[in-house]
């Protein structure tokens, strides 16, 4: 049985921006065939955590998918980042993922404790909250995504390829 994963990724915030690495990178992955997985996508979701938040909670429980991954931008930073924690004032969530497993084999991938403090933190924190409060047992990942250029795109493509893969078959066991 396919896997049903629920990605999602953001809309731009600045007017000078021309688009979302995070909305960029899920378009590359839609041009994908053959994926294994039954990948559902919430795209461009709006600046504003409460707003974000709100869609991807309903999404969830419309969805019920296997695995979660929010994606978000980090133009400053050069690798795919997984975000091990997201906190809400002085409450701190971890995924209950192994992030190590994670990313195993791939090459431009980090494993950061520092989600920016932004609407990505908001949402991932929202989410992972959701998830604890409805003791739902559905793995979620937060992906920061840098700038995406013709040099970077493949290799962060290949290697955000092999997260979701290694997230299926890591939970899957």
């Amino acid at each position: 049985m396919r896997k049903r994963i629920l990605l999602t990724s953001f809309e731009i915030w600045l007017s000078e921006q021309q688009s979302n690495s995070s909305d960029d990178l899920l378009m590359e992955v839609i041009k994908v065939h053959a994926l294994p997985h039954d990948l559902k996508f919430l795209r461009r979701l709006p600046v504003d955590a409460d707003l974000a938040s709100s869609q991807v909670r309903q999404k969830i429980s419309q969805l019920q998918p296997n695995y979660i991954i929010c994606c978000g931008m980090a133009a400053s930073r050069t690798k795919l980042s997984l975000e091990a924690v997201a906190s809400c004032g002085e409450s701190l969530l971890q995924t209950t993922v192994n992030l190590e497993k994670i990313v195993a084999g791939t090459t431009v991938v980090e494993i950061s404790h520092d989600c920016g403090k932004f609407v990505c933190e908001s949402l991932y924190y929202s989410v992972l909250h959701y998830l604890c409060q409805n003791k739902l047992a559905t793995p979620c990942i937060f992906v920061h995504v840098p700038a995406l250029n013709p040099d970077n795109l493949p290799v962060i493509l290949a290697d955000f390829l092999l997260i979701i893969h290694n997230l299926a078959l890591l939970s899957s066991r």
